[in-house]
């Protein structure tokens, strides 16, 4: 007989019997529940929020300005004027509030005794300086991110912290007002996954970007540029992932163990970094953060971020803008502990930081953001900054 019959009919009966075989077996799943749960609608805060403030906007070179006016709205807030020094910016601001009472000069917000907050997202090497200003008039302060770009003005902002008791908030919106984000945080403090190993941050960033507040909807100016004036990759968007890396492990203290940044594909923009990241080592948990400006426009938003949180007993995965050639929808989590693996829409939830913030210009508290951490968030981003590796990737 034929040799090759031979094989064949070796390799058929071989076949035949694997295929009863469960697929365990060879590394296979087995059945566990998975289960899909979409979050209950939960009432936003608005024309119900407890409390009651006035707040002013000082500055809007950011898109993200009107996310945190929103987030104040939520909670409460009433927009009663507006300084700003770009034409272009100005007109947006108009359109988005046309209502919106426009003063002449930073002055005017600072001396009104009426207005309690003030927002600001301008440039970021002149934010942490306003805010110095604003909480020496007595007011308190929430910048957009990021609320520091250098050492010095660190100091400056504690220092004046304790002398005026004031607050000086910065919205990390990335895990503030990102819903899913919020909902990790609940999980993970509930014991979810045990206790918090590391968090992994990819946050890819869009150049230009065709829509939404994310900040390049319009183009950038120059000062987008410009490592002196916008902080650097590190200290800029990677701040929003140390506040994270800072949140979920729970870490007082914490150390920037290695960083590096590289201007991959902008030769023309020479002091440009577009790619950056960061490893972390705190005290009760360790993080690793990726941060680029190459989200290509297949993608459909301006950025795929992701987390991944590591407990003892689980883990946690965070699809926030989008779930990549499934839908683009955001908000995602995925939760994989002893017991099942799960989905959760978390597009329903309420989002707190509004509410919980204004209460605490009321209420002289820190709930909704603590200050402490959101200083050293802050530091760590600087320091990572000031301490990276230029490294010349070669074409």
């Amino acid at each position: 007989m034929d040799n090759r019959l031979l094989d064949r009919r070796t390799l058929i009966q071989t076949l035949g019997v694997t295929s009863l075989l469960p697929s365990a077996a060879f590394g296979g799943p087995e059945h566990k529940s998975i289960v899909h749960e979409t979050l209950p609608l939960q009432p936003e805060a608005g024309n119900g929020a407890r409390h009651s403030i006035r707040f002013a906007v000082c500055g809007m070179s950011h898109d993200h300005i009107y996310g945190m006016v929103g987030a104040i709205q939520r909670g409460g807030g009433e927009l009663v004027a507006a300084f700003g020094e770009e034409p272009d910016r100005v007109a947006a601001f108009t359109k988005r509030y046309p209502d919106v009472k426009w003063v002449k000069s930073e002055d005017e917000i600072l001396n009104d005794g009426s207005i309690q907050l003030v927002l600001s997202a301008t440039i970021p090497s002149r934010r942490a300086p306003l805010g110095v200003r604003v909480m020496e008039h007595g007011k308190d302060y929430l910048s957009d991110k990021p609320g520091v770009t250098t050492l010095e003005q660190l100091a400056v902002v504690r220092r004046t912290i304790a002398a005026t008791h004031r607050i000086y908030g910065i919205l990390y919106s990335e895990r503030l007002e990102v819903k899913a984000a919020v909902k990790a945080g609940e999980l993970i403090q509930a014991g979810a996954i045990g206790h918090v190993i590391q968090t992994i941050n990819i946050a890819p960033h869009q150049v230009t970007q065709k829509r939404g507040d994310a900040g390049g909807g319009s183009g950038r100016p120059e000062w987008f540029w410009n490592p002196d004036e916008y902080g650097g990759i590190l200290c800029d968007i990677g701040s929003h992932q140390v506040d994270q890396f800072l949140y979920y492990t729970g870490s007082t203290e914490a150390e920037v163990v290695a960083s590096q940044i590289a201007n991959v594909a902008h030769p023309d923009r020479p002091r440009f970094q577009d790619f950056g990241d960061m490893m972390l080592r705190g005290n009760r948990g360790m993080g690793y953060v990726r941060l680029d400006w190459f989200t290509p426009d297949g993608l459909g938003t301006w950025g795929d971020g992701r987390l991944f949180v590591l407990g003892t007993e689980g883990y946690i995965e965070l699809r926030k803008y989008v779930d990549v050639a499934v839908k683009h929808t955001g908000n995602n989590l995925f939760i994989v502990d002893r017991k099942e693996a799960r989905y959760i829409d978390c597009s329903n939830f309420a989002l707190p930081f509004g509410p919980l913030f204004v209460a605490d210009v009321v209420n002289r508290t820190h709930t909704a953001q603590d200050q402490t951490q959101c200083l050293l968030a802050a530091e760590l981003a600087v320091r990572a900054q000031l301490n990276a590796k230029v490294v010349r990737v070669q074409s």
